[in-house]
């Protein structure tokens, strides 16, 4: 591993600026590009931490705040240890902000995050690779199917829903896909029934993906974010390992 910087930047949208953070080796080259997309809670120190730790092993970070039209992060107040059990009122202040990330919107903000990493200069040419966490894990699957020209590689950790009953349901999208997928499904989490495993991996077995998922037995969903009470040191390490494989595989050619 080596030295890293990390600073906060712009990214200019079509609907403004969102704000983001970006880490990256302190060495000065262009390194394979890396978009992280938040979880629920949003971008925080704990998700600078892990786009820290990515740039680490050779990588480009950036890590938008998906909440930017409500203002900077964070936008709402959280604890340096958040706990929904004791908090609820902090689910019940994000939800509303995650059910406004629609399709469209996402399209919209990820060509714009792709097109800066795209013009950076410490980001080298070639296709990026993306990894998300709870709903990040959705919005991964879905803009690795809008974009499968800019995305070489995805991953998604302890994501939902990735099964519904909706025209937009993310299972529906996969056949767009090009890159490789990992998935690493928490093993007590409601959002992500054996079912609901079960038919993803139908889906991208007949859209003939590249992919690989996996439960993680004992972790609850969130068990990646060190700052939660979900939080699962040896899930968490895990995901490391297996998130790094997958962008050394897919971005280092």
């Amino acid at each position: 591993m080596t030295a890293t910087h990390g600073t906060l930047v712009d990214v200019r949208t079509p609907d403004g600026v969102a704000d983001a953070y970006v880490a990256y080796p302190d060495d000065g080259a262009a390194h394979p590009g890396v978009l992280v997309i938040q979880d629920g809670f949003g971008l925080r120190p704990s998700l600078r931490t892990l786009a820290e730790r990515i740039a680490a092993h050779g990588y480009t970070v950036l890590v938008p705040n998906a909440y930017y039209r409500h203002g900077n992060a964070p936008v709402i107040e959280l604890p340096n240890f958040i706990d929904p059990e004791q908090r609820p009122e902090i689910l019940q202040q994000v939800f509303p902000m995650i059910r406004e990330l629609t399709p469209e919107l996402l399209r919209s903000d990820t060509g714009a995050y792709l097109e800066w990493l795209a013009a950076a200069p410490l980001v080298a040419e070639g296709k990026v690779g993306l990894t998300g966490y709870c709903m990040g894990a959705r919005l991964a699957v879905m803009a690795a199917a809008m974009f499968p020209d800019r995305v070489a590689a995805v991953a998604g950790f302890h994501g939902g829903p990735l099964v519904t009953a909706t025209p937009d349901s993310p299972h529906l999208a996969v056949g767009n896909i090009t890159a490789e997928l990992y998935f690493a499904h928490a093993g007590e989490d409601h959002h992500m029934t054996p079912d609901h495993i079960a038919q993803f991996d139908t889906a991208l077995a007949d859209a003939g993906v590249r992919h690989r998922t996996e439960v993680y037995e004992g972790a609850h969903h969130g068990y990646t974010q060190a700052d939660t009470s979900a939080y699962h040191p040896e899930a968490a390490e895990r995901h490391y390992r297996e998130l790094l494989a997958l962008f050394d595989r897919n971005l280092r050619r």
